[in-house]
């Protein structure tokens, strides 16, 4: 059967007007003809809320008697024996009465969806579990009655009824919400204007997370690749001047315009030496972002743009931020420019702003680009210069009728070779040497147009321009080549700073270590590999980015060994010789992180250790008397029967055997505490699961409580699933459990033990009537040797609920406290049921042997 379909009405305060939506959806979709029921709305005595009801069918309610009151809840049972398609469920948060089907209605519809039928449900933001703290915060109310986040994320839509503040309030005041005895208290207090703008904007902000999850789940369903501007998410392009921080603040700003805007910063280390980055005003910049919200990246490339449009479209970024340019109007003449660049290189998908400031045009040191790694356009322009430079200036100085002496043409065939040399590098700058000599000696060393030279002076001329042509590149392709080693080192030294500064700031992470490795060298996948010998297979010990998978380092692109048995492999390209020194740096930093990480692991190790130790001090310090007190009774009991003084009748000799049998019991009872608690903080508890209906372990856990059948009252529906536990450690823990709710109980108040299925969870409540626990102390209940108010020392050592919980986490489950509606405390002890675990064998049942160690 298919499950049921749930669609949610989400009020952004209590009076939008959720219920009246939801009751008008109904009446549409049963003028569609759908089958549709009122299961359970409450309309609070609003008159127009109450004439929607009108026409709709509604399911007879459950009466139940709760300390003297008769009250109503949805009754489940009628809902499923009437099987409509559809049932409206008021209230989705709202705590059922005491000896309800369930604890919560968002449990009975959990139900309904099981079997089938579709729900519309109502809800206010108020009361999503997530949101109770914020909301607690905003209005001074704690909501007490509230529905987990991912029982509305679950729903199949949720649409949010909205009003503005004022408009609420005007509800309000015409008496269209509460009676007129309630108004000017309401808003006074809850239904201030602050407070209502406040969980306006709650609801906005968390539904919107609901359709972003939406979008990204339809996307990766079709497999969209494209950018989709949905979200916001702006890149600033940083080039380490002072421009940066104006940038950042701008992109922040962008982003705020957006709900959930992300900024991501990156500076681009520039391996040609075109800028220098002040590491001081970088640090100042990447303190800014992240105190506005944002991240830090810091990335290599040759490529200035097309790095730069790499990292935005790889984060999946909507817009660009870059400062205009800080180049002088004649320095345009090399270049237009990384901004401009990067706005035609954009494409329809990127938003590029170009954001002035006080730098523009005052310059940016080097003015052109001498030091650069030569680019192909620079390659070709030398070559035409080193070419066809000599050939045109030949035409021209052929045409002329009265030239330039020889002297001048030299000089002027010089230039041109120091051009090419500039541009294109020593193979242009040969070329245009040897085209030059070769022209001079044709065109204007007489005799002309032969290659033979008469005069002495000229073949000096010539071989001192060639000499000087080629000492002119030599030196010009000499610099580039160092200049460009100086930016490459320091390249290197930022990224190597950076790794520094991790270490100091105790940075452990493994995987942000390793995405940036991935970010820096541009890779599609890294990982960190270990194997215990030279002959023991590779592991992958942690892994960043989406690749084929990996099994050895011979199987990367780039492998780069750390030791003898550890290696970092990545994949996506292969990295040049000069890189693989950084990527050493960050290779033996990741080996430090992984020990870092598993030093960590033992100190956690050593720390639990620690507190065993102290827990053993504790018990020698609490059980003193414990153990004591029931040795003394059965020691003076046994005295006292042996004693050949006294003529003890039959009723007393049964007394003391009962002393005897009392103190036994007790004594077993605390040291099998004592044992269980020891096995759960050394953790040798191994559950044998398999699946059990609780039928078969409850009703025997409630063997060793005093009178079960007028003490606890237990509830265990015939339709439970059956759950996989170990039985022996269930019927331990709910025995301390209902135990340790019993002894709290006032007389004349049974213990409530009941059990619900919640889609692949089953949960057993135990529900007592006593005094309660506070909210602040419901943690330290479950601590060892923690007894809570004044228990008096015979009632225990304090180890019951300790072992519960820790039963019941080794079985895959949770133990945790409630306040019980009306006064008390209620224990939910929450279990796998079969079909939300995988089968595994089964195993003997474990119930003798827990008892016996």
């Amino acid at each position: 059967m298919a499950r049921g379909k749930l669609r949610i009405y989400l009020g952004a305060a209590p009076g939008v007007g959720k219920t009246y939506a939801m009751l008008s959806e109904a009446h549409r979709r049963i003028e569609r003809g759908t089958d549709c029921v009122v299961a359970f709305v409450e309309h609070h005595d609003r008159p127009r809320t109450e004439v929607m009801l009108h026409g709709l069918e509604q399911v007879p309610r459950k009466q139940l008697e709760y300390r003297g009151t008769t009250f109503t809840e949805m009754d489940v049972d009628a809902v499923l024996a009437r099987r409509p398609q559809v049932a409206l469920v008021d209230e989705l948060a709202h705590t059922n009465i005491p000896g309800s089907r369930n604890a919560k209605r968002w449990q009975d519809v959990g139900e309904l969806l099981e079997a089938g039928i579709d729900v519309v449900s109502t809800v206010n933001i108020q009361h999503l579990e997530s949101l109770g703290d914020v909301v607690e915060s905003i209005t001074g109310v704690r909501q007490k009655e509230t529905v987990p986040d991912e029982v509305v994320r679950r729903a199949g839509q949720i649409e949010l009824v909205d009003m503005s503040p004022e408009a609420l309030r005007r509800r309000m005041a015409h008496g269209n919400i509460y009676k007129p005895d309630k108004i000017d208290a309401a808003l006074s207090n809850y239904f201030r204007p602050g407070n209502l703008t406040a969980l306006r904007e709650l609801a906005l902000l968390w539904v919107a997370d609901r359709v972003d999850e939406y979008l990204q789940q339809y996307r990766g369903e079709h497999g969209v690749s494209k950018i989709w501007g949905s979200r916001e998410r702006i890149v600033v392009g940083l080039t380490g001047g002072p421009e940066g921080r104006t940038l950042i603040r701008r992109a922040a700003r962008l982003a705020e315009k957006g709900a959930g805007g992300e900024v991501l910063a990156v500076y681009i280390a520039r391996s040609d030496g075109l800028t220098s980055a002040s590491p001081k005003e970088l640090a100042v910049q990447r303190t800014l972002v992240e105190d506005l919200g944002g991240t830090f990246h810091h990335v290599v490339g040759d490529d200035i743009p097309t790095a730069l449009l790499d990292f935005a479209r790889g984060v999946n970024a909507t817009q660009i931020v870059l400062g205009a340019s800080r180049r002088r109007s004649w320095q345009y003449m090399f270049g237009p420019g990384v901004s401009a660049l990067v706005a035609r290189e954009s494409g329809p998908d990127l938003d590029v702003h170009i954001v002035t400031h006080d730098e523009v045009a005052k310059g940016r040191g080097l003015p052109i680009a001498r030091g650069a790694r030569l680019g192909r356009a620079r390659i070709i322009w030398g070559w035409l210069v080193g070419v066809l430079g000599p050939l045109l200036l030949a035409f021209v100085l052929t045409h002329i009728g009265t030239g330039p002496d020889l002297t001048s043409d030299v000089l002027l065939f010089l230039a041109l070779t120091v051009g090419a040399a500039l541009l294109g590098g020593l193979l242009p700058a040969l070329a245009s040497a040897t085209a030059g000599s070769v022209l001079l000696n044709w065109y204007f060393t007489p005799p002309v147009h032969t290659w033979t030279i008469s005069d002495p002076e000229n073949i000096v001329a010539i071989a001192v321009f060639f000499a000087v042509g080629v000492s002119v590149a030599s030196v010009v392709d000499l610099a580039a080549r160092r200049t460009h080693q100086a930016a490459r080192l320091r390249a290197e030294a930022e990224i190597l700073s950076f790794l520094a500064g991790s270490v100091l700031r105790g940075e452990t992470s493994l995987e942000a270590l390793l995405e940036r490795v991935r970010e820096t060298f541009s890779m599609d996948s890294v990982a960190l590999m270990e194997r215990e010998s030279d002959v023991a297979p590779w592991t992958v010990t942690a892994g960043v980015g989406d690749s084929r998978p990996m099994t050895r380092p011979e199987d990367a692109d780039v492998d780069m060994p750390v030791g003898d048995h550890m290696a970092l492999a990545l994949s996506g390209r292969v990295l040049p010789a000069e890189d693989r020194r950084v990527l050493a740096a960050f290779a033996a930093q990741a080996a430090v992180v992984l020990d870092r990480q598993r030093l960590q692991h033992q100190a956690d190790q050593a720390k639990e250790l620690a507190e065993g130790n102290r827990i053993r001090t504790a018990l020698l310090a609490a059980v003193s008397h414990d153990l004591r007190t029931p040795l003394a009774a059965i020691k003076a009991a046994v005295t006292s029967l042996r004693s050949d003084d006294v003529d003890w009748s039959e009723e007393d000799q049964a007394e003391l055997l009962a002393g005897i049998e009392e103190g036994a019991d007790r004594l077993d009872h605390l040291v099998g505490n004592l044992l269980d608690m020891s096995r759960v903080q050394t953790g040798t508890v191994a559950p044998l699961i398999r699946e059990i209906n609780l039928e078969e372990v409850v009703p025997m856990a409630l063997g060793g409580i005093p009178d079960p059948e007028e003490s606890v009252e237990l509830d265990l529906p015939e339709t439970l699933p059956m759950v996989s536990v170990d039985p022996g450690l269930l019927e331990r823990s709910v025995a301390n459990i209902v135990e340790n709710a019993v002894k709290y109980s006032p007389p004349g108040e049974p213990v409530l033990v009941s059990a619900s299925a919640i889609t692949d969870r089953v949960e057993i409540r135990v529900v007592d009537r006593g005094p309660g626990v506070p909210d602040e102390a419901k943690a330290r209940i479950f601590e060892p040797f923690q007894r809570y108010g004044d228990a008096p020392r015979g009632a225990g050592v304090g180890l019951g609920l300790a072992v519960a919980r820790g039963f019941a986490e080794t079985m895959g489950g949770t133990l945790d406290a409630e306040d019980t509606p009306g006064g008390g405390l209620t224990m939910v002890l929450s279990l796998p049921s079969a079909a939300g675990r995988p089968p595994v064998p089964h195993g003997p049942d474990t119930s003798k042997a827990v008892s016996a160690v």
